[in-house]
This record gives C-alpha cells, sequence and structure tokens, in this order.
C-alpha cells in the first residue's frame, strides 16, 4: 500500500512491525519477523532515508509518528506529481508542434530519372521483408524487378510479388520470375508503384514530356515520383494492389532446369515437363508464341510443338480447349 511512497513489499512489513512494536533493536525485529538481520537492517536504512526511523546511541530503532512522518512524505509527493503532470503537458505540445513540424517527412517529392531511379533502389536495398510492385510496360526508369537491388533483396529473403502488364511479354524484358519471385500478368494497370514492406510506397507522378499543372519549375526535369509513408495512403496503394493481384494471372517461375535441354523438352511420361508448365503460364496471360520463345530462350517451332504435344496430352484440337482441360486435370495447380 505504501509503494508509491517508494517502499517495497518488505520495507512496509518491517515498518508496519515497528510502529506496532514500538522501540527496538535489529535483532529482535528480525527475530519477531522470521527474517535474517541483514534484510531487515537494509530495510530499516531505507527507512531512515526517508525520516520514517531513527536510531539512538544504543541500537534501538525509533519511528516518528506515523501521521507527521507520512503526511510529509505524501506532501512531496503530491508536489512530485503536479511537476511531472506540468512537464506532460510541456512535452506534449512539444511533439505535437514537432509532428506539425515534420509532417512532411512523410512525403517526398523526387525529380528527374537519375533521382526516380537512386531511390528505387534505395527503397529495395532497405526492404526487409516484402516488395510489391506494378510494372508498367511503358518504361521511363528501371522497373522494381529489373535492378541489382532486387537480386541482393531476394538474396537476403525479401518476398518480391510483382504484377506487370501483358504486353511487356513481347519486349525485351523478362517475363518469366526467378523461383523466390510471384510475377503475375494484366492487361493493363493503372499505375506503377512500388510498396515496400507495407510502410512505403513510391508512386509516379508525371510521364516524360507532362507537364505538371502547379509546378512549371520542373516541367522539363523528367519523371517525377511520390514516395511516402504516410499510413492512410500506403493502406489504400495496399488496397489497390491485392484486388489487382486477385484478378491477375500467374506466371510459373523459371525453375532450376535448362529450358533447352533435350530431357525438358522431350518428355517421356503423360504429364507436362516443367517447361510445358512455363509455356502454358505464359498462353494463359496471352502471349504469342513468338514472345513465349524470346522469354524462355527457345526456338519458335520447338514452341510450336510443345504446345501441340500439351494438346495431345489433354486430346483437344484447340488452345481453348486446352486451358480448359489444364484446369480440369489440375495443371494449373501447379503453376501457383
Amino acid at each position: 500500500m505504501l509503494g508509491i511512497l517508494g517502499l517495497d513489499e518488505q520495507t512496509e512489513r518491517v515498518y508496519r512491525e515497528l510502529v506496532q512494536l514500538g522501540p527496538c533493536s535489529v535483532d529482535a525485529l528480525a527475530l519477531r519477523l522470521g527474517l535474517e538481520h541483514g534484510p531487515v537492517a537494509e530495510a530499516i536504512e531505507l527507512l531512515e532515508t526517508k525520516s520514517l526511523a531513527t536510531r539512538n546511541a544504543g541500537g534501538q530503532v525509533h519511528t516518528a509518528p506515523p501521521q507527521l512522518a507520512l503526511g510529509a512524505l505524501l506532501t512531496a509527493q503530491r508536489h512530485a506529481l503536479g511537476q511531472a503532470e506540468l512537464t506532460a503537458a510541456a512535452l506534449a505540445e512539444a511533439y505535437h508542434a514537432a509532428s506539425t513540424q515534420n509532417a512532411h517527412d512523410l512525403v517526398q517529392l523526387v525529380v528527374g530519372a537519375d533521382q526516380v531511379h537512386q531511390h528505387l533502389e534505395h527503397i529495395q536495398h532497405n526492404a526487409e521483408t516484402e516488395l510489391l510492385a506494378f510494372v508498367q510496360a511503358k518504361i521511363e526508369v528501371p522497373a522494381a524487378c529489373e535492378s541489382e537491388a532486387e537480386t541482393t533483396a531476394v538474396q537476403r529473403g525479401v518476398r518480391y510479388r510483382v504484377v506487370m502488364e501483358r504486353a511487356m511479354l513481347d519486349g525485351p524484358h523478362s517475363g518469366t520470375p526467378a523461383d523466390d519471385e510471384e510475377l503475375r500478368v494484366v492487361e493493363s494497370l493503372p499505375t506503377k508503384m512500388v510498396i515496400a514492406d507495407r510502410s512505403t510506397v513510391m508512386l509516379p507522378l508525371s510521364a516524360p514530356g507532362s507537364r505538371p499543372p502547379d509546378d512549371a519549375d520542373h516541367a522539363d526535369d523528367g519523371p517525377m515520383a511520390l514516395i511516402s509513408r504516410a499510413p492512410g495512403l500506403v493502406a489504400a496503394m495496399l488496397g489497390l494492389f491485392e484486388s489487382v493481384w486477385q484478378r491477375a494471372l500467374p506466371v510459373h517461375p523459371t525453375g532450376t532446369g535448362s529450358a533447352n535441354g533435350a530431357a525438358a523438352s522431350e518428355p517421356t511420361d503423360a504429364l507436362p515437363t516443367p517447361l510445358d508448365l512455363r509455356i502454358l503460364s505464359l498462353l494463359l496471360v496471352g502471349a504469342t508464341d513468338a514472345a513465349i520463345a524470346k522469354q524462355l530462350g527457345l526456338g519458335l517451332r520447338t514452341v510450336q510443338r510443345r504446345v501441340a504435344h500439351m494438346m495431345e496430352l489433354a486430346e483437344v484440337s484447340t488452345r481453348l480447349q486446352l486451358g480448359w482441360q489444364a484446369h480440369d486435370r489440375g495443371w494449373l495447380k501447379q503453376l501457383k
């Protein structure tokens, strides 16, 4: 009960016993309490520092009248509490002022292709667990999934989930993810975007040659991007990403085997090979045979032969039927 005055449980017990017993020696008090001499002596010393007890020349311990001694401590405690309340109010005011002053730290404007690229690399280098990205076919600066920073991040265990536009499959950029990445494809995306660790989002603000309506000074500075750690904006962009991710089509990982090896391209069993599944995943997202050949480093005839083989396995005559049969036979489950 007296802990607020700085007395631990054992010291309070000693004090209560001393009040009831009256003047006595430390040994007598220890004997009465059934405690060792040392802990009781320490408790008496603490009581002395708080003017709750004194010792005379003969070693007898006396207590001051509790009403006076405890009253003085309570008065000091009330004063200290009042000072603490004033300090808390001052700190709250300082915190509010600092928060208002530093609100701009939640939002950062980056101007110019070099600066945008540098900050994109920085975000990936500092990612700890997860990086989400929208990649559009029109490239202004290197995408989040096409840099050395991405390779380093994956090696650290950062999980990448990337949604890209289907048109990228026909371009020079890779359309097949590594084993530690997840890639999905949609026809079009509303924006480019990178989200790191669900706490930082990077969004483009302009396209090359476009003029910001309210900032003519930056009209010719190239791409612009917004980097924000504002929880509300990050949450909104996470919701957008997850909604697009759910409806996007998965692209099968490249795997560790060779795409050109005879064993991969000439199966002997009645199931599609890993190479077949990679080709199938690209077919399902709308890639042409030529685009698939380019992405996987195969010849066009090899791709066409592998598609014909899967149609033969599925006992169908069209590619549309192949998609239905791949679903019914559980092949698509291997693409997730």
